[in-house]
């Protein structure tokens, strides 16, 4: 019924065997070889991307500080500024208080001799107005 040779049993088994002897060799192994380099080359990215991480956020941690640093100092050099520009406001408006009093006071003097030439211009007009006044009144 069935007759199974032995010559084509065994040479198939070799044939197989043969086959899977090539197939390990120029596939299996070089596949597993490249997976195996993957994973390797995966752990040691990722080792890389956790230190460059840390490096980061250590680089984050020192600009933070240095911008703090600068803040601090503009507030500083502001301050600075503020008190300078205060100063010379001040030391301005000081001059210009010296200078308009120095001005009050000499145009007060100025209307006093004003007046007293008026008083005695007046004064001195007093007998015409008295004369005209009473021609006036005379006249009435």
């Amino acid at each position: 019924m069935l007759d199974i040779s032995p010559v084509l049993l065994l040479s198939s088994a070799i044939i197989f065997l043969l086959v899977v002897a090539r197939l390990n060799s120029c596939l299996f192994i070089p596949l597993l070889k490249h997976m195996d380099d993957r994973a390797e080359s995966i752990k040691k990215d990722l080792t890389n991307a956790q230190s460059n991480s840390a490096d980061v956020d250590g680089m984050v941690e020192e600009a933070s500080h240095i911008i703090a640093e600068a803040k601090k100092e503009a507030a500083a050099i502001r301050e600075q500024a503020y008190t300078e520009a205060k100063e010379v406001a001040d030391a301005k408006l000081a001059s210009a208080k010296e200078e308009l009093e120095a001005k009050s006071a000499n145009f007060v003097k100025e209307l006093e001799g004003e007046t007293r030439a008026l008083k005695e211009s007046l004064v001195s007009a007093m007998p015409q107005f008295n004369e005209s006044l009473k021609a006036k009144i005379s006249s009435i």
